[in-house]
C-alpha cells in the first residue's frame, strides 16, 4: 500500500490520562464523561472520534466533487458527527454513528448522490464498515 500519510498518538492513563501526538501538536487531558462517572472536565475518546470523522467526512465531500460539474467549497459543507456509546450483547461496548451532513448551493437529490460517494471514499466510513452502523442524514442548505 502506498502510503500517503501516518501519525502517532500516545495515550497515558486511558479515559482520565492524556494524548499526544508524536509532534506535539496535540496535546490533550482526557476525563470520563459525567454520565459515565467521570469528572466530564476534559475532552473523551467520543469526541476526539467525532471531531476526526466529521473533519474527514467533510473533506470526502469536497473531494468526490473536485471533478464534477457541481464543486463543493470547503465552506459550502457542514458535517455534524454524533458518536455514542452503547453496552453490546458480548459484555462489552459498541459505538454509535451519526452524521448530519449540509451542502450549500445544491439541490437535495444532488447533495444525497455526493454524500453517498462521500461514504465511499471517506477513510473513516470504510474504517467502520460493517462494524458501525452510521446513520447518515442530508440537507441541502
Amino acid at each position: 500500500m502506498n502510503m500517503l500519510y501516518s501519525t502517532t498518538v500516545t495515550a497515558i492513563g486511558g479515559r482520565s490520562g492524556t494524548v499526544r501526538s508524536d509532534d506535539g501538536l496535540l496535546d490533550l487531558a482526557l476525563s470520563m464523561p459525567v454520565v459515565l462517572g467521570g469528572e466530564g472536565n476534559a475532552t473523551n475518546p467520543e469526541q476526539l472520534f467525532a471531531a476526526g470523522y466529521a473533519a474527514c467526512f467533510g473533506n470526502a465531500v469536497i473531494h468526490v466533487t473536485r471533478n464534477k460539474q457541481v464543486r463543493v467549497e470547503d465552506g459550502d459543507v457542514e458535517v455534524v458527527a454524533t458518536v455514542g456509546m452503547a453496552p453490546n450483547d458480548s459484555g462489552g461496548f459498541s459505538l454509535t454513528v451519526g452524521l448530519d451532513v449540509g451542502i450549500a448551493g445544491v439541490d437535495q437529490e444532488t447533495a444525497e448522490v455526493i454524500v453517498a460517494e462521500a461514504h465511499k471514499a471517506c477513510p473513516y466510513s470504510n474504517a467502520v464498515r460493517s462494524n458501525i452502523d452510521v446513520l447518515l442524514s442530508v440537507r441541502a442548505r
